[in-house]
């Protein structure tokens, strides 16, 4: 899903907005693309978890950002909506051509430093987040012993599209990150020779909270992606009695 705040969308066209070059793109299914941006004005300025807003002939929509904020450009991952008024539009864009960009990031969905371990649960592109968490910590190699545990799902293998970049953080740092990518539709052909997880992330995560056992007094989970997911998922962890932070996608 592509994500959408309504106190981000523009009334009117953004014309003297920041603008920002796109310098790469990778189409990853006909309907999931990764960007890469370089903002005319520099780099933003945000910390990880946090979205920027971005906008083409005068509409805009807010995206969680990829990138942590040591990498030169801004990595968006995002999800086609044939029937939104913007990603057809991002759809058309070359390397070389330019949107408008807001010049300050917003947004709460950040890491919990009072926790010491954080339980990520993401569809598809709410995964963002996550993987600009990660990414900065491990950059920053940030003392106090923090533990990550990634649940990733998606309907077909091809849209976990940063399952490569996890799993191999994981093998990486095995004592910091733990990765689990998930299918919901393992009889379906495009999931053919699939041997992962299976089911849909909020059907699932309990089962690997309890695999796991992150203590439940120091331990947040994060929730982002799809609406029906993240309800879900908080009922049953305020049922458990974990902490939970949340950021939704919608169509737009």
């Amino acid at each position: 899903m592509v994500r959408q705040q309504e106190d981000t969308l523009s009334q009117s066209p953004a014309i003297n907005l920041p603008r920002a070059r796109l310098v790469d793109r990778k189409d990853i299914t006909h309907d999931l693309m990764v960007i890469k941006l370089e903002p005319e004005q520099g780099p933003l300025k945000f910390r990880p978890g946090q979205f920027c807003t971005l906008g083409l002939e005068g509409i805009e929509r807010a995206y969680s950002i990829v990138s942590a904020p040591h990498e030169h450009y801004l990595e968006i991952f995002i999800e086609l909506v044939p029937e939104g008024e913007l990603t057809p539009r991002l759809w058309r864009l070359k390397v070389g051509d330019t949107v408008s960009i807001r010049p300050r990031a917003k947004g709460i969905f950040t890491l919990d430093n009072k926790a010491h371990h954080h339980f990520m649960l993401s569809t598809v592109t709410g995964v963002a987040p996550s993987v600009s968490i990660l990414r900065d910590y491990l950059y920053r190699g940030s003392p106090g012993h923090h533990h990550f545990y990634v649940l990733l799902g998606a309907s077909y293998q091809d849209e976990l599209t940063y399952d490569e970049e996890l799993a191999q953080l994981e093998a990486q740092h095995p004592q910091s990150v733990k990765f689990v990518p998930t299918v919901s539709r393992p009889a379906d052909p495009r999931n053919a020779g699939w041997k992962g997880a299976t089911g849909r992330t909020n059907a699932i995560f309990e089962e690997y909270l309890a695999r796991f056992a992150p203590p439940k007094d120091d331990t947040m989970i994060y929730a982002c992606g799809h609406p029906g997911m993240i309800e879900d998922s908080r009922v049953k962890a305020a049922a458990g009695g974990w902490r939970f932070k949340e950021e939704r996608f919608w169509k737009a």
